[in-house]
């Protein structure tokens, strides 16, 4: 960085035009940018030319940068747009070749004083592994190596997200360290060798002396090794959502040019994604993060590439809200992402008897390997390179402080707040209203739509069932009473959630609702028609149906109808409140007795009810 600390001061009276500051600014930015060009055109013609054009952009267009603290990355992001500019033309022209561009390296680099410092079999070796590597690649490790600027800088200089950043300098390295293998020079050489292109490329004896690079320098962070690991030529793909206890979900998508809307591949399972578009690099991956203990939020995201050179994050599910990316427009939605072709989102947590389930249900086998669950955080990482082959890996990484797992908004980003009030808020409550047979059912209840409102705002639910039934559920946990208050059955908590939407979760509500069923073995059907806004999910198990209305760009169910023997028994209508009025009072959150034994029920509480035998299931 910088070695005056006064740089900002100096910015700021530059820009109300005093000269005698715009001088000292401008010689401090040339000696600065001078190496770092000289390392990415390995020429030093086009290094004077390309540091004259972004010394005079910077003196003529340093009254429109609004934050002086950002002037290094933005005088960066100058010089690393002229540089571009300058190579596309070069190519367009005939170049000299490599080799003599590397004999003009070597011999510029054997400046006096230097000669001692670095060998020249060594010089050889270096100057031509860094000549095979991109542009792009020396640009990241110029960066990160020698100017020392974080990964949120670099990002900012070389047009792409944080995490996209960090993965081009892993792949930089890794292309580096494959060009000083092939010249005789081992893994550990690495380090050695960029210190020596340092020395090499720099402008005086006293800048050479000063360079370092340190091992930490080096590191890209967890996530991004991982990645690398997985599928090395595949991008990153996080996804993020809020999750309960349980501790599972995951999200699929796919590439999306027009209005915003729910994308995915064939079966659900993957991603198409490209982290580096710059580097031509694409395939599928799909992360999944679990918080320690299940406390917290499923942290995700998708990463993809767009057509031409923008890179873009497409979709994201965090503990806040839902984003879909497009370009520089970012929409917040109601919804969470759900599969294309509507089929149920497959977990790398699901158990064989659930997944063997699904691909009876769908005719399709599961090829994810199931990952038990672990209490000190799991992240997994699922994926397919550009040639089909499949690949997962699992490791016991806390990444929620990671800050490539939120959300970070590009400069210029046109937001669309697609989201109706409730979502807004983060939570909501609802009533219920239908008839079971004949009884009347009336009920009320809360839910969160997003983890971060989940603790203050925690879901339960409220329903009287006839004149003799009434069911309590807080989601820690459910009761069953009489007309007088007796308890007659106490179960964990959110024992009457199973086969509702459980948003806070992080699935939609129609992976939910089917997901719930699978774990009980209740067969389903799924329809939309096409073009439609309305899901329909049919629950069969013996004589009894359940169909759910589910409203998917809205994410909650709006109908349950229960049928046993084709009769229809009656319908739940769920009315969910756009506002929170005065009414709210009466929207009491239940308490439950303490006593009485805890009983698991056997199957949705749902199918009971239709069946006449809520009490008799356990």
């Amino acid at each position: 960085m910088g070695n005056e600390d006064n740089y900002i001061d100096l910015v700021k009276r530059a820009r109300l035009g005093e000269q005698e500051c715009l001088n000292r600014l401008a010689g401090l930015a040339a000696e600065r940018l001078r190496p770092y060009i000289r390392r990415l055109t390995l020429d030093d013609d086009m290094t004077e030319d390309i540091l004259q054009e972004s010394m005079l952009e910077m003196c003529k267009f340093l009254g429109k940068l609004e934050k002086a603290e950002r002037f290094w990355p933005w005088l960066f992001r100058i010089a690393t747009r002229n540089f571009r500019d300058h190579h596309q033309r070069r190519q367009r022209r005939a170049r000299i070749s490599q080799a003599e561009a590397a004999r003009r390296l070597l011999k510029n680099g054997g400046r006096e004083g230097l000669e001692s410092l670095i060998g020249e079999e060594l010089k050889e070796a270096v100057s031509a592994s860094m000549m095979q590597l991109k542009p792009q690649y020396r640009t990241v490790l110029a960066l990160r190596c020698y100017e020392e600027m974080p990964y949120c800088e670099i990002s900012e200089v070389v047009g792409c997200s944080e995490f996209g950043a960090r993965m081009r300098f892993l792949r930089a390295k890794r292309e580096l360290i494959r060009q000083l293998s092939r010249r005789g020079l081992g893994k550990k050489s690495l380090l050695m060798a960029l210190i020596v292109f340092g020395k090499m490329t720099a402008t005086s004896e006293a800048g050479a002396a000063g360079i370092s690079v340190t091992a930490g320098a080096l590191r890209a962070g967890a996530a991004a090794s991982l990645a690398s690991a997985v599928t090395g030529k595949t991008a990153a793909v996080i996804v993020a959502a809020g999750v309960t206890a349980a501790g599972a979900m995951a999200v699929s998508a796919g590439r999306e040019k027009s209005a915003p809307g729910p994308r995915a591949a064939v079966g659900g399972s993957f991603f198409t994604a490209q982290a580096d578009t710059h580097a031509g690099q694409s395939g599928e991956q799909c992360w999944y993060y679990y918080p320690p203990n299940g406390e917290g939020a499923v942290m995700m995201w998708v990463k993809s590439g767009a057509d031409g050179r923008e890179s873009y994050c497409q979709w994201l599910q965090n503990d806040q809200a839902n984003y879909y990316r497009s370009g520089r427009s970012i929409h917040v939605n109601n919804h969470r992402m759900w599969n294309e072709d509507l089929s149920v989102r497959r977990l790398p947590t699901d158990g064989p008897e659930l997944t063997e389930f699904l691909s009876e249900v769908e005719g399709r086998a599961g090829e994810m390997e199931y990952v038990a669950p672990r209490a000190d955080g799991l992240l997994v990482v699922a994926g397919r390179d550009e040639k089909g082959n499949y690949s997962q890996l699992a490791h016991p990484y806390d990444v929620s402080d990671e800050e490539y797992f939120r959300y970070n908004r590009p400069p210029g980003a046109i937001i669309h707040d697609n989201r109706d009030p409730m979502h807004v808020r983060g939570w909501t409550y609802f009533r219920i209203r239908g008839t079971v047979g004949p009884d009347d059912v009336s009920g009320l209840g809360r839910v969160p739509f997003v983890y971060a409102r989940s603790r203050l705002n925690h879901a339960w639910l409220k329903l009287r069932i006839g004149k003799a039934l009434e069911v309590v559920d807080n989601a820690r946990e459910a009761c069953v009473y009489d007309n007088s208050g007796r308890l007659l059955a106490r179960h964990p908590g959110g024992a009457f959630f199973k086969g509702l939407g459980r948003p806070w979760m992080g699935l939609h509500t129609i992976d939910t609702v089917r997901r719930d069923a699978a774990a009980k073995r209740i067969w389903f059907l799924t329809e939309m028609p096409a073009g439609g806004e309305k899901a329909r999910v049919t629950l069969t198990q013996g004589a009894v149906k359940l169909v759910y209305t589910i409203a998917m760009k809205a994410d909650v169910v709006e109908r349950i109808e229960l049928f046993q023997d084709a009769r229809k028994l009656g319908e739940l209508a769920f009315f969910y409140q756009q506002e929170i009025d005065e009414s709210a009072g009466r929207f009491a959150a239940p308490a439950l007795q303490a006593s009485g034994r805890m009983r698991p029920m056997s199957g949705l509480w749902l199918v009971h009810l239709a069946e006449g035998s809520l009490l008799q299931s356990n």
